[in-house]
């Protein structure tokens, strides 16, 4: 186990108790446990998970084990991740939305996205992304700035991200289609997403009855895309070769290894993986970092205070990321207490040894995030909110204890943008708003693809006084 993380200051204002799931007290059977993966999987894990560096254990007849140890995490990920594939159930699951996109693709097809990708998500990029990123923002501040009352903050964050998503890889107003998506993505986490026994237990290539119904949805999302692609290409080709958003770099891409660039339906894959991907993550990391905010006045202030005179206008928005340090460090502790992607799920192709514990093939091998980023082994006061963790000359962490964005060679490709696009943002809605929560009656996390509140959350938003740039 890797030392307990010590931040660089221990003094906290007055700390509340932040929302999460009760741990249960004394084993669940396997009905139990099936109608907790069905409801919240944040509530899977009892207190061992938090103390433990492995836990076996059978679902269904097949082993289990959740794995805490960064070691052993490092092994699965890094060391032999060509031994650990995606489960059956997440690929039922995603696959109509993502179809073979760089998330699901393994082996040589995976290996070929990654290379073509890569180019699209490098530093170089970052500035023509957060001049989009600004954009949308200043839009959504203004159209806040008009509501009177309550507001249903993770709406409007919702529509931000998708906005935001759309105009970074398209270049286009996403009026005309940004409504019918977003529909699509609702009904499809109501109605497709909750795994039931065949889902678990059937293999991949047997379709469970919800395939059935999965599959239709991919002929209506992929629809869709065509005519939103089809819609982007009557920009034309960039001027001069040089991308103007992600749409252009993808459309560019080639492997440097095979000089192969994307076909129709490879495109059509990746530009609704980062759309998804890139969307549902940052509006919920957005969620929690205003709601934690509401929640801590004083932690709030501080943001308030450094970003009081940043120029966060869209032209200069990549070199304000430079001044906004505390805004960094508060982010980065959001995404450790709530990590949008908190189950990362993998099987076993061949035996192997993990800490001294034999791994059958076919052994379904858990990473929570969730979990070990309060792992009482790896975080002082773990369940303290403290972005003194983050803040320069703090010890970081160990690699394999903090994975917002996964690790190896599947670590997310897009985690600079969405770091950059959820920093940036949070700043803009600071610099403008106070913000309170009027009312979050027992809202609870809950682990449904993303970690979202169970209910909705009002918020007050109050108008800062302008300052001058």
């Amino acid at each position: 186990m890797s030392s307990v993380m010590r931040p660089a200051s221990v003094t906290h204002p007055r700390q509340i108790v932040l929302p999460q799931p009760a741990r249960p007290q004394r084993r669940r059977s396997q009905l139990e446990d099936f109608l907790v993966l069905r409801r919240n999987l944040l509530e899977l894990w009892g207190e061992p998970a938090y103390t433990d560096g492995i836990l076996p254990g059978t679902f269904l007849g097949r082993p289990q084990v959740l794995l805490n140890d960064p070691a052993g995490i490092r092994q699965v990920l890094v060391a032999n991740a060509e031994n650990y594939e995606r489960n059956a159930s997440t690929m039922r699951i995603l696959e109509p939305l993502l179809g073979g996109g760089l998330f699901l693709a393994s082996g040589e097809a995976w290996r070929h996205r990654r290379r073509a990708i890569a180019p699209a998500m490098a530093p170089r990029m970052m500035p023509v992304l957060a001049g989009h990123v600004m954009t949308i923002a200043e839009e959504t501040v203004a159209e806040l700035g008009r509501e009177f009352g309550l507001v249903e903050l993770l709406g409007h964050l919702q529509r931000l991200a998708l906005r935001i998503a759309a105009h970074s890889m398209f270049s286009l107003e996403s009026s005309s289609f940004s409504r019918e998506m977003r529909d699509n993505l609702m009904e499809y986490g109501l109605n497709h997403t909750r795994p039931d026994l065949f889902d678990l237990l059937l293999p991949a290539g047997m379709r469970s009855p919800q395939d059935r119904a999965r599959a239709r949805f991919r002929g209506q999302w992929t629809d869709m895309m065509d005519r939103i692609i089809a819609m982007r290409r009557t920009l034309g080709p960039p001027p001069e070769h040089a991308p103007r958003d992600l749409f252009d770099m993808l459309d560019m891409a080639r492997d440097p290894e095979t000089g192969a660039g994307f076909d129709h339906d490879e495109l059509r894959d990746e530009v609704s993986t980062m759309i998804i991907a890139g969307h549902e993550t940052t509006s919920t990391a957005l969620f929690w970092a205003c709601y934690i905010a509401a929640k801590l006045p004083a932690l709030q202030a501080q943001i308030a205070e450094e970003v009081r005179t940043v120029d966060l206008s869209p032209a200069v928005a990549a070199e304000a990321l430079k001044k906004l340090v505390y805004t960094r460090a508060f982010f980065d502790e959001v995404l450790r207490l709530y990590p949008p992607a908190f189950l990362i799920v993998r099987v076993a192709k061949e035996a192997d040894r993990i800490l001294d514990h034999a791994i059958a093939p076919g052994t379904v091998v858990s990473i929570s995030p969730w979990v070990v980023h309060r792992h009482r082994a790896h975080w002082r006061e773990p369940e303290v909110f403290d972005p003194a963790r983050f803040l320069p000359g703090a010890p970081p962490p160990d690699r394999y204890t903090y994975l917002p964005f996964g690790a190896g060679p599947r670590i997310c490709v897009g985690a600079q943008f969405a770091i950059t696009e959820g920093v940036l943002v949070l700043a803009r809605l600071m610099q403008s708003f106070h913000v309170d929560v009027a009312g979050d009656r027992g809202m609870q996390p809950i682990g449904r693809v993303t970690t979202q509140p169970d209910r909705p959350v009002s918020f007050i938003l109050t108008r800062r006084r302008a300052s001058s740039l």
